[in-house]
């Protein structure tokens, strides 16, 4: 197949565009370097050399049409599937610049939808529990109504919102376009190369911090949980979204939205005292001020997922927090 990943050079995204190489799938990322890496496909330029796969880049903004015109360009003209990842993430960011979260989020969508429109290729949008708003019933459904609190009291939702709303016209896309789109969201994966700095995600400014022989950081009390995913077994539930022309149960999968994500609910704290032992470190954790609106847990309910696309998250937490530490290790003595 001829794939578009936009935000390929992202966490998800580049570690998506390996996978699709590795089965010999041509592979054109979309990323403005805004959040990506460009390290972040080292290993995807030398598969591609390896294995004689073509693997583009189109370093341009993702909510501009003219970056998918060279996207085709490089793809000979055709694309088959397109798998949109491009979003500003991380919790600060949320607060800090909402303006900037929900334009982004929602201009890129629009752009990469046009293009799929248009092609006719298969679509898969990368949405969030955060579209969810503050969902207080766990586990969270698949089909779960989303919650938001007054914008006066935070600006979170933001981006929870702005995923939403992508799902709204991702829905509006399928019913007026005959687009086959499917709507995948992702809890707390984490692994090599995810963000650890100050507007990055948990586990990885969690272990940055330790190996600096810095105290951990827990926001408030720590007794918030979450469902942590190692970042392998996300990447195989993204693309069985986006593979598979029917549901391995026989069901249409056209519209259809999952969850993906680990049902081994730990709390922060919790983690917090993984990522001690992992390293270990003998600093003992410092209680912080957290970011307004956070959850107090979120656990997915992923039978859809495991019934339709045969998936399920397999790696205990214990275990993905030695194999990122071992790589963030490599990495800091290379």
């Amino acid at each position: 197949m001829r794939v578009l990943v936009t935000g390929g050079a992202g966490f998800l995204g580049s570690h998506l565009c390996e996978a699709l190489l590795v089965d010999f799938h041509e592979v054109c990322a979309i990323d403005d370097m805004f959040r990506g890496r460009k390290k972040n496909l080292e290993s995807c330029k030398s598969s591609a050399a390896e294995i004689g796969v073509p693997f583009h880049l189109v370093m341009k903004d993702g909510a501009a049409p003219e970056s998918y015109e060279t996207a085709l360009k490089r793809l000979n003209g055709s694309v088959d599937l397109v798998y949109h990842l491009a979003a500003i993430n991380g919790t600060r960011w949320f607060n800090e610049r909402p303006d900037l979260v929900a334009r982004v989020n929602l201009s890129t969508l629009q752009a990469a939808l046009d293009f799929a429109v248009t092609n006719g290729a298969r679509f898969v949008f990368t949405s969030s529990p955060e579209a969810f708003g503050d969902q207080y019933e766990m586990p969270i459904a698949s089909n779960s109504d989303s919650h938001f609190k007054s914008c006066a009291e935070h600006q979170r939702h933001s981006y929870g919102a702005s995923k939403y709303l992508g799902e709204l016209l991702i829905q509006h896309a399928v019913r007026t376009h005959s687009l086959d789109a499917r709507i995948v969201r992702p809890f707390n994966s984490y692994g090599p190369r995810l963000p650890g700095d100050s507007h990055g995600q948990v586990v990885s400014m969690m272990l940055e911090r330790c190996l600096a022989e810095e105290p951990i950081e827990i926001h408030g009390t720590g007794e918030q949980t979450r469902c942590f995913t190692w970042v392998e077994d996300m990447i195989r539930g993204i693309r069985s979204a986006g593979e598979l022309d029917q549901g391995l149960d026989g069901s249409n999968l056209t519209g259809r939205a999952f969850n993906l994500g680990s049902t081994e609910e730990i709390s922060i704290r919790k983690l917090a005292e993984i990522c001690r032992t992992v390293t270990g470190t003998e600093i003992s954790p410092i209680e912080v001020d957290g970011h307004p609106g956070d959850s107090e847990r979120r656990v997915p309910d992923c039978t859809e997922a495991k019934n339709a696309l045969g998936w399920e998250s397999t790696l205990p937490i214990l275990d993905g927090i030695q194999r990122t530490w071992a790589w963030m290790k490599a990495r800091h003595e290379a």
